[in-house]
């Protein structure tokens, strides 16, 4: 085995073996998309940032795509994993006919999810194998995670400037606003954006996912959309086409989409919670966070232990931008909705309590982790969950007593003297962490984590090249 790519040794797939199980598929999977009328094929791998890639083929090559005879990607020459050359072989990518997707804005298209190899092995910078690997060393423990993902996002649009405005936004720029902020839950505002809510409802529905509700949420033009929790790959694959269907969308009404956490001070962060649960297979179908009589199980808290001893890491990639950490801070000045912003501060857990970063919530049994956003790799993401649960629950990792009052009213000392870790606070402390965390290494892998850390590093650096607005503010004239 090529010596870079040595971390896929613990992946049984080879490259001829995904093949293998493509092949009795293959004409099953084909004639179901052809009756539904589907010409053009997109096989998307996912790169180091989670964002779906690929090259377009029609449908009269979905054969050899399937057998790993389609596009080849010289993925290194574009996902900042350079240590690869140009003289390299380039990664082949095999789909996945469990996770194919018809495009419901464009029934002539299909996005299929698929694996990257190379040189007959799994490729060592491809997130989605990552989990796989994640999964099959928790199958081999005998566990199965499953996960539900909290989607929020904000809606804009282009005013007659060409300036980016909220799309949903009847209050003046300028004036008397609401000290409290207008739009959660509002039955008004919930109807005047159903045009395009609509649209996401019966797409979300006919894709047979389960949409619980669509929340307004607390900023201005900012939705979630809950839907069923299913297994940690299908979730994954679901998250990353959310994404691509909510920007197409809502191109058709004229708007755009954003994921960034935190667009402006007094809005409140986009995040999307992940909320764990397992299965054994000793006992199969049942949750194993949950007792017989309803109550939390010795797993779950050994579950959450694993998580706390490994937060840090972990939010490196659920929260792995320079602006994910603006909104990861207990109080906003001139926040339009109260001043508490009810983002976890505090490496902590507690039931129901929505200050900690891992919640037991009061209406299901599963762990509910508040310090990730949208911007996140989730195929790393979940990896990362699944591994420190699992080595949790192993070890009987305990995660000490919960914190079942509000964090934002300790000050530092107090925290301190409870033992209480501060979140990381930027996403330099972040990666740090990342950068010295064993189980990271083992779920990502050496090389992936350097490249990781690298283009992280690279965006932290950039970050303090620039010279913002406050900065001049706060400081041309008083110095």
């Amino acid at each position: 085995m090529p010596k870079d790519n040595a971390n896929a040794r613990i992946y049984y797939e080879s490259f001829n073996e995904a093949v293998e199980r493509n092949r009795p598929r293959i004409p099953e999977v084909q004639q179901r998309l052809e009756k539904a009328g589907v010409k053009y094929v997109m096989a998307a791998w996912i790169d180091l940032h989670g964002i779906p890639k690929t090259k377009p083929v029609p449908m009269s090559d979905f054969e050899p795509l399937c057998l790993g005879k389609g596009p080849q990607f010289a993925v290194h020459s574009i996902s900042y994993v350079p240590e690869l050359s140009p003289a390299d072989s380039d990664q082949v990518v095999v789909p996945d006919l469990d996770a194919v997707y018809v495009c419901p804005w464009d029934t002539s298209m299909a996005i299929i999810f698929s694996d990257l190899y190379w040189e007959d092995a799994p490729y060592n910078v491809c997130p989605r194998q990552a989990l796989k690997r994640a999964m099959q060393e928790a199958a081999l423990e005998g566990y199965t995670g499953y996960a539900g993902v909290e989607p929020e996002f904000i809606v804009m649009k282009y005013d007659d400037a060409g300036h980016p405005v909220k799309a949903f936004d009847d209050d003046p720029a300028i004036g008397v606003r609401p000290r409290r902020q207008a739009f959660g839950y509002d039955v008004e505002y919930s109807i005047d954006s159903m045009a395009f809510l609509k649209d996401m409802i019966d797409i979300i529905e006919g894709l047979g996912w389960n949409l619980h509700d669509v929340v307004a949420e607390g900023a201005y033009s900012q939705f979630e959309l809950d839907f069923h929790y299913t297994n940690m790959l299908e979730m994954s694959d679901r998250l990353a086409f959310l994404r691509i269907t909510l920007k197409e969308v809502a191109k058709k009404h004229g708007m755009f989409v954003t994921f960034m956490p935190k667009p402006t001070v007094g809005d409140w962060r986009s995040g999307a919670h992940i909320n764990m649960s397992m299965q054994h297979d000793s006992r199969p179908g049942e949750n194993i966070f949950e007792t017989p009589e309803g109550e939390w199980s010795d797993e779950s808290r050994w579950a959450v232990g694993g998580l706390m001893q490994h937060a840090e890491a972990i939010t490196a990639i659920t929260c792995p931008t320079v602006n994910s950490y603006n909104g990861l801070v207990p109080r906003v000045g001139g926040f339009e909705g109260g001043t508490v912003t009810w983002a976890p501060t505090n490496i902590t857990y507690g039931f129901n309590n929505r200050s900690s970063q891992f919640r037991l919530p009061q209406s299901r049994h599963c762990i509910e982790n508040r310090a990730c956003d949208m911007t996140m790799n989730v195929y790393l993401a979940m990896a990362m969950h699944l591994s420190c649960a699992v080595m949790g629950i192993k070890h009987r990792i305990d995660p000490g007593k919960p914190t079942d009052f509000d964090l934002y009213s300790k000050t530092e000392n107090e925290l301190s003297e409870l033992g209480i870790r501060r979140l990381p606070r930027t996403l330099f402390n972040a990666i740090e962490a990342l950068r010295h965390d064993t189980m990271a290494e083992h779920v990502m892998g050496p090389v992936m984590r350097k490249s990781y850390l690298e283009y992280k590093n690279d965006e932290w650096e950039r970050y303090h090249q620039s010279v913002t607005d406050w900065e001049v503010q706060e400081y041309l004239r008083l110095y």
